[in-house]
């Protein structure tokens, strides 16, 4: 045809894939510091769902850092980190964060680029997440409070307001959008200020205009055929996707495997390495059912060692010992091709280590994840022994002890996945590789 160049790219099965990397209990496994550790051999870091309601803690020379919508590869000055369209912004929270990592030397502007598809965290929905929780009564569901699920609600039912509509038609988007949420609030008891909502939020708008706005699935698969590696990052976990995860006591997006691609544009052939982030014990911020819940001296270690409080909520977590059926579930259902297994440092103390291998419902075993987790699903336990050692000081798997050794492997064995990363400390140093000679 005149006039079309044609493409001097065939696709083929051989052109770099995305590898994904995404939590596999309930949110809060480490992906963030993981991500930091990753991202030397990566060009593009790519957040694909959630918002500002996943805090991800990196930690590195001596300080601490929280990211809460920007990807965590953000400290590589070399990389370019993309907010994918599956993501949805608060633009307040945004220019606060922004703004923060600015002042400890950090410069964004070159680093960052912003999906036009990604929907947007309007004012209202934060009262409106509030008011729904507070009309649930007992029946709470622990969100929040970020305006996450009323966002991505208005996404769905096709009333949400884009980064792409910032630079279209914007006021007269926002107002229709406003007055719609307006108009639900008066059914609801809840006081608000518009008016200090919206100072903070349109000064978030300005911060954000300083930013490129991209169509991300046009740049993260240009990335791919020109050779460039893609790392997609996910946010929370497997079991609070929002079809697969503890219904209804879950977030609002897809944060499995599957929700990368439609995050970020990505063809499922084009997924490659999926590495699967779990901790040695399992945590829950909120409501829901949580199986191997510890409420006894154990179950505080854990907390008190592991410092197991939200990063963005300061809410402490519930702990309990790990579960193999859950993360067999997760490993399913994402196609984990690689398992990272975060905090084996906090059960140094522990002179018995169990797991869960199966659950006891209505007096059957079953080693598969039920419909729905209840008070009647009772976990089998294996017990291990205790590695009594102080993993913090260990720089290579050859310092390994024994047990930690047997730990690992009973856990390959179960979950028929290797494990190729042991975080055994919070700074990004203290990150062991197992299985070298393989990679």
């Amino acid at each position: 045809m005149e006039g079309h160049e044609p493409h001097d790219k065939l696709i083929t099965d051989q052109q770099m894939k995305v590898d994904v990397l995404l939590g596999l209990q309930w949110g809060d496994e480490g992906k963030g510091k993981v991500v930091d550790v990753l991202t030397p051999g990566y060009d593009v870091i790519s957040r694909f769902q959630g918002g500002p309601n996943a805090g991800h803690t990196l930690e590195f020379e001596g300080r601490k850092f929280v990211l809460r919508s920007i990807p965590s590869g953000i400290f590589q000055g070399d990389k370019i980190n993309v907010i994918g369209n599956g993501v949805v912004l608060d633009p307040a929270l945004f220019k606060d964060e922004v703004e923060a990592l600015e002042k400890t030397g950090h410069p964004l502007t070159d680093r960052l680029r912003i999906s036009k598809k990604a929907h947007l965290i309007l004012p209202t929905h934060r009262v409106l997440d509030m008011a729904y929780e507070s009309a649930k009564g007992t029946g709470k569901i622990g969100t929040t409070g970020k305006g996450i699920g009323p966002t991505y609600t208005d996404k769905i039912s096709r009333n949400g307001l884009r980064v792409g509509d910032i630079l279209h038609n914007f006021e007269e988007k926002y107002k229709a959008a406003i007055d719609r949420h307006l108009e639900i609030l008066k059914h609801y008891d809840v006081e608000y200020d518009l008016a200090a909502l919206e100072k903070s939020w349109f000064e978030g708008i300005e911060k954000l205009k300083e930013f490129e706005f991209i169509d991300s699935e046009h740049f993260v698969n240009e990335a791919i055929r020109n050779g460039k590696k893609v790392l997609a990052e996910g946010a929370q976990g497997t079991m609070l996707d929002i079809d697969f995860g503890s219904y209804p006591f879950v977030t609002s997006s897809n944060t499995i495997c599957a929700g990368a691609c439609t995050g970020l544009g990505v063809a499922p052939r084009n997924i490659g390495e999926v590495y699967g982030i779990f901790k040695a014990y399992c945590t829950r911020v909120g409501s829901g059912p949580f199986p191997t819940e510890l409420f006894d001296h154990d179950g505080d270690e854990m907390r008190r060692i592991g410092c197991e409080f939200g990063s963005v909520t300061g809410r402490p977590r519930r702990c309990g010992w790990i579960d193999l059926v859950a993360l067999r579930y997760a490993i399913m259902i994402n196609g984990v091709t690689q398992l990272i297994m975060m905090k084996g440092d906090v059960l140094d103390a522990f002179d018995t280590i169990k797991a869960c291998v199966a659950y006891r419902i209505n007096g059957v075993e079953t080693e598969e994840f039920p419909f729905e987790l209840n008070d009647g699903v009772e976990p089998v336990f294996v017990e291990l022994p205790g590695w009594k050692t102080d993993l913090t000081k260990i720089k290579s798997e050859d310092e390994f002890p024994e047990e930690l050794n047997a730990y690992l492997d009973f856990l390959e064995e179960e979950l028929g996945v290797p494990v190729k990363i042991v975080s055994v400390g919070p700074d990004r140093e203290q990150t062991i590789i197992r299985h070298e000679e393989d990679v």
